[in-house]
C-alpha cells in the first residue's frame, strides 16, 4: 500500500488539508490599517471577536481530507479510487470558488491581503492529478497480467 506512489502523493495531499485547515487564509485590511484575520473557520476582528461564517470553507478542506484518507486505503479498488480521487479535485475547485465567493462577499472597503495558504488546494490539485496517473497505470498493468493468464 504505501509502496505505491500514489500513496504518497495522496498522503501529501491530506497533510496539505490539515495544515490548510489551521492556518489563515489571508486578511482583510481596513482603510485605518486593522487587520481582519480570515481563517477557513472565522473571521476574527482586531478586539479577538471571532465571526463563523466562513465555516463552509473549513467543511470543503474537511471532507476533502477524509475523502483522500479513504482513498488511500481502497488501493484493492482503482476505478473506485480514481473516482474518488476527481471527487476530490471536484471539492478543491469548489474550495476555490467559495473562497473567492466569501472575499467578494466579506471584503467591503477593506482590501483582500491572501496568505500564501492559498496556494496548498493547487498543490494538491496537481498531486491528485498525478495520483490518478499512477493509479490508471497500476490499472492497466494490472489488465496486462490478467490477459496473460
Amino acid at each position: 500500500m504505501i509502496q505505491r506512489i500514489q500513496t504518497v502523493y495522496l498522503l501529501v495531499v491530506a497533510i496539505l488539508m490539515v495544515v490548510m485547515m489551521s492556518l489563515p487564509v489571508g486578511s482583510f485590511v481596513a482603510s485605518d490599517y486593522t487587520a481582519t484575520v480570515f481563517n477557513n473557520l472565522s473571521l476574527v476582528a482586531p478586539d479577538g471577536t471571532a465571526d463563523y461564517e466562513s465555516w463552509a470553507m473549513f467543511a470543503i478542506l474537511m471532507v476533502s481530507a477524509v475523502v483522500t484518507l479513504g482513498t488511500i486505503f481502497l488501493y484493492k479498488k482503482r476505478m473506485l479510487q480514481i473516482r474518488l480521487t476527481i471527487f476530490n479535485i471536484i471539492l478543491l475547485l469548489g474550495y476555490y470558488g467559495t473562497l473567492v465567493t466569501f472575499v467578494f462577499m466579506l471584503k467591503g472597503e477593506n482590501s483582500f491581503t491572501p496568505s500564501w495558504t492559498v496556494i496548498l488546494p493547487l498543490i494538491s490539485i496537481i498531486l491528485d492529478w498525478l495520483a490518478i496517473r499512477a493509479i490508471g497505470k497500476d490499472e492497466m498493468l494490472v489488465k496486462a497480467y490478467e490477459r496473460l493468464r
